[in-house]
């Protein structure tokens, strides 16, 4: 895939690119979350993302992210379709024992957070994001050859053309170098369910 078709929805504090590596450095109090049980919105996370009609394809990528140390720092993937209506799964940093694995889909400006604690030493993760039309799976794996799902999903505003890519943000006072290598773009590696008809 072509780094150069990726676009800055907001751009990060400081940004270092090539054609297989992309190095975000986070700006404080910058996020994505609307509404559910915090009562509050913040839509003010970098996004660099490209844009597809394709309805069928897998999007993969790898994330290190070495020096986050602050409450909340985390980068992954995203769908970022406007304020209101977006995807994200990311590693969010807790404390010295633990993070969270884990993964947001927002709906009609509603917000979710799906979770499963992991160790603090956990320094990179994969990720690989599909699409089937306006359904979406999101997988997980630590070393590039063996995904998990991490969930399934329904975008009611995913039909047609969306954008999707990479994120990072630090929600609280602090700053992180996220790096993303091993983008890939590829056929889309989630099946269709036993006795789905064939894609078109």
């Amino acid at each position: 895939m072509n780094v150069n078709d990726f676009v800055w929805t907001r751009e990060p504090e400081r940004c270092q690119r090539s054609d297989d590596r992309i190095e975000v450095v986070t700006k404080p109090h910058t996020d994505l979350w609307q509404r559910t049980y915090y009562h509050f919105q913040n839509d003010n996370a970098p996004v660099f993302q490209m844009e597809t009609e394709e309805p069928y394809f897998s999007f993969t990528v790898k994330t290190e992210f070495e020096t986050s140390s602050h409450r909340f720092d985390q980068c992954g993937i995203v769908m970022y379709l406007d304020s209101e209506n977006w995807l994200k799964a990311s590693v969010e940093y807790e404390n010295e024992a633990c993070q969270y694995l884990g993964s947001v889909v927002t709906n009609f400006g509603y917000s979710d957070w799906a979770t499963t604690a992991i160790d603090a030493s956990v320094k990179s993760m994969w990720y690989r994001f599909s699409r089937r039309e306006d359904d979406y799976c999101i997988e997980c794996s630590r070393d590039g050859i063996v995904f998990t799902q991490m969930r399934i999903c329904h975008m009611f505003r995913g039909s047609g053309s969306i954008r999707f890519g990479i994120y990072a943000c630090s929600p609280e006072h602090s700053s992180f170098t996220a790096v993303f290598t091993h983008m890939q773009l590829t056929e889309c590696q989630w099946k269709p369910h036993s006795g789905q008809k064939p894609d078109t």
